[in-house]
């Protein structure tokens, strides 16, 4: 199969192997989130632009990697609009290389932030003991990079 260009237009099956998700979970999106536009043509097949597939990948990130609900990525994306939760692999990667998680830059600190994103508050020593995890899987995650 020859490789398309980056800014071809991708057909449903591409977009759900690339994806590593099933074509359903992908048309269930699309009357979730209107920001989703596959250009349908001939006998409903679905065509979807470059700007489409990052959408996905952005919401997909959100959804399965950062714990948010369906609603909650819909807040998100009504918040701060598409253009911002478009995902990037190199700008996700090179936020975890080398960082340690402490209190005053952890996005997770405030109980807001909880709040939000779970519609719940953690109790201090909850947020605490889930810090601590996060710092040790932090510095697993940069001993096995750094080697």
């Amino acid at each position: 199969m020859a490789i398309k260009s980056p800014e071809a237009f991708r057909t449903i099956s591409e977009v759900s192997r690339d994806l590593s998700l099933p074509q359903h979970v992908l048309r269930f999106w699309e009357t979730k989130f209107s920001q989703i536009k596959p250009i349908k043509r001939g006998g409903g097949r679905r065509y979807y632009r470059p700007e489409d597939v990052d959408l996905l990948k952005g919401i997909k990130n959100l959804l399965y990697n950062d714990g948010y609900t369906i609603r909650g990525v819909q807040k998100v994306i009504k918040e701060n609009g598409p253009k911002n939760i478009l995902f990037s692999n190199s700008k996700a990667n090179a936020k975890l290389e080398q960082k340690t998680f402490t209190d005053n830059e952890n996005i997770y600190n405030s109980d807001q932030n909880v709040h939000t994103r779970t519609g719940q508050t953690l109790s201090e020593i909850k947020r605490k003991k889930l810090m601590d995890v996060m710092q040790n899987l932090v510095e697993l995650q940069n001993k096995i990079s750094s080697k």
